[in-house]
């Protein structure tokens, strides 16, 4: 799970809303053919285009020109998480997963400023869009390569969620900024200008989705562990390596115990006690008659 939360998509936060929406209409441009995808937040599911920009534009109170008025989370599953919510609940259902799973992230968002009176995504003035698609940029080493055009499609499943989060809470008047990581000079200081740990946020990502969809995630696929083998100290790598090693023979250990009580199946118990009866089942047709007769005339010969 990747989530980051940038100024906006084009990098300029600090004035109207209506650049960002517009872009993130861009799929419902594109494929005029399919059914048009609206916003959508805790209460509602079919939110126009001019309402997120509305709403936006007008909870900025007490906001300076140079203050952000709005932020962008993306919310983007892993291949991995995408194959497993698509072989749980059918490709038809990602959508709305995903939507629910927005929904859980924006509480985290919430509770992670720790400040009284923003307990939830209900504190917030908060828009979401799903996205199915994504697009080669500039940016993209594909692109520089000369290997894609700017503007095609990305293969593969790319299913996402753009989340667009105004500065000021519900009510217009409590600043929220998660740009802000003061933890101030005490206390109560802290709690009362806010903080917000973007590291946490991310991690709690992960955790949300695992317990609200009951996926099994590997070590390997935490951000902790990306986090380490990338910033982490020689001990911090070492200790983490080791960690892994040992859930990995903990799980082959699981799967050879597996495969040694494996009971045999009924068939096979038939098929070999069949075999074992064929084997010692006597002979009593004709021609075995005659060949122990004149077995048993050669042996009285012999012993004359």
């Amino acid at each position: 799970m990747h989530i980051n939360i940038t100024d906006s998509e084009d990098g300029n936060n600090k004035g109207s809303s209506s650049q960002l929406v517009h872009y993130l209409e861009k799929e419902n441009r594109n494929d005029a053919g399919k059914e048009m995808e609206h916003w959508f937040n805790q209460s509602r599911q079919d939110i126009q285009s001019y309402e997120v920009r509305i709403a936006l534009d007008n909870n900025v109170a007490k906001l300076s020109k140079t203050d952000a008025k709005f932020f962008l989370i993306n919310v983007s599953p892993s291949r991995k998480e995408l194959a497993f919510l698509k072989e749980q609940f059918g490709e038809d259902q990602i959508k709305e997963k995903l939507k629910e799973y927005a929904v859980s992230v924006m509480d985290e968002y919430a509770r992670n400023f720790k400040r009284p009176g923003i307990e939830s995504n209900k504190d917030l003035l908060w828009f979401g869009k799903v996205e199915e698609h994504r697009y080669y940029s500039h940016k993209d080493p594909e692109v520089k390569q000369g290997l894609k055009k700017r503007g095609e499609l990305k293969e593969g499943d790319q299913w996402h969620v753009q989340v667009i989060v105004s500065r000021k809470d519900i009510s217009n008047r409590i600043k929220l900024s998660p740009m802000n990581k003061s933890r101030g000079s005490n206390q109560k200081h802290s709690q009362k200008i806010g903080q917000f740990d973007r590291t946490a946020f991310s991690a709690s990502g992960e955790r949300i989705f695992d317990e609200q969809f009951g996926f099994r995630r590997q070590l390997k696929d935490t951000l902790r562990y990306a986090d380490i083998m990338k910033n982490g100290t020689v001990e911090q790598k070492i200790q983490v390596r080791n960690e892994l090693l040992q859930t990995e023979r903990k799980e082959s250990s699981v799967n050879s115990s597996l495969k040694d009580m494996t009971p045999l199946t009924e068939p096979a118990e038939k098929s070999s006690l069949l075999e074992s009866l064929l084997k010692t089942e006597q002979d009593y047709s004709v021609a075995n008659f005659i060949r122990r007769k004149k077995r048993r005339k050669g042996d009285q010969g012999l012993r004359l």
